[in-house]
């Protein structure tokens, strides 16, 4: 079967295509035809070995954390999956697999895709969705009512952030730059605001906010800035680095670590085919082209969620 996959970290020269042999599932895994995976910019941080400490990883490695496609065969054990189901997953961030023809995967991490949208489009999903979720759910604990500030709410995450705290009943500030903006109000989104300037303070805005969500990668040193943004009992999530809490205020504060979860996946599947979550998708591009998508990555040219077709 084809698939990219790297021997060593590096620069995207250390992608290579290569023909391998088909895998075989073991006991409790399931081996999916992939339809698509995606770019996420974790890929790439994998790739230079900047994680290999934080999450060791065998090499070789075939990139790709998200998976959509259709089972091809069960390994020992699982029941409650057919040959021919269409499923999503997520692997955990020290496997990997997505970039190939055929993908093993525990079959626990699974679920069935959404009717909704083309299977290969599924696979913008997973990563995202449950680094959005696990953010805005989980963590910050979204209530009817309450007032929220997305930071980057146009990227892949920030963009389901704002759509589940819509749907939580929550009055939302989508902070992102002016091409999104139409999208933004679409999703329900009560003010769009340009990047924000971290030293005007939030009453340049409309804060302080109940949750303040940031999904934008700060210096450190502005880290702390966003902190007085969250209001008294209030608290800060971020997925792209630490922010200090403010005792004195009772602002907490936490950061994202996506996990695969099933049954948070099955819900954003459930919202997709009841129509209350859009993805969006900047391009679609071929297995062939991931060589060439890390690269306009790196350069900042990437146009937004790339969804990368296999099958």
């Amino acid at each position: 079967m084809k698939a990219i996959r790297y021997h060593e970290f590096g620069t995207t020269d250390v992608l290579r295509h290569e023909e391998i042999e088909r895998p075989v599932p073991g006991a409790g895994q399931v081996l999916v035809r992939v339809a698509a995976t995606s770019f996420n910019p974790v890929d790439a941080h994998v790739r230079l070995g900047v994680l290999a400490e934080m999450i060791p990883t065998p090499l070789p490695i075939t990139p790709g954390l998200d998976l959509a496609g259709t089972i091809a065969e069960l390994g020992e054990g699982v029941t409650g999956l057919s040959v021919g189901d269409p499923v999503i997953a997520m692997f955990p961030l020290d496997e990997h697999g997505g970039a190939a023809e055929y993908a093993l995967v525990a079959a626990d991490l699974v679920t069935p895709a959404p009717r909704g949208i083309t299977l290969a489009d599924a696979a913008a999903l997973p990563l995202s969705g449950l680094a959005a979720r696990q953010a805005a759910v989980e963590l910050a604990g979204l209530t009817a009512g309450q007032t929220v500030l997305v930071n980057g709410a146009g990227g892949a995450v920030g963009s389901i952030v704002v759509q589940l705290a819509v749907a939580a009943g929550a009055t939302v500030t989508a902070v992102d730059s002016g091409p999104h903006a139409d999208r933004l109000t679409g999703y329900g989104a009560a003010n769009v605001v340009g990047p924000l300037d971290l030293d005007a303070g939030p009453s340049a805005v409309g804060g302080p906010f109940d949750v303040v969500l940031n999904h934008v990668r700060l210096a450190p040193e502005d880290l702390p800035k966003l902190t007085p943004y969250a209001a008294d009992g209030g608290i800060v999530v971020s997925s792209a680095g630490p922010v200090p809490a403010d005792e004195t205020r009772s602002v907490r504060t936490a950061g994202v670590w996506v996990v695969p979860n099933a049954a948070h996946l099955a819900d954003l599947v459930d919202r997709i085919d009841a129509g209350t979550l859009t993805l969006h998708i900047a391009a679609r591009r071929p297995l062939a082209d991931l060589p060439a998508v890390h690269e306009e990555a790196a350069a900042g040219k990437l146009p937004g969620k790339t969804v990368i077709t296999v099958a």
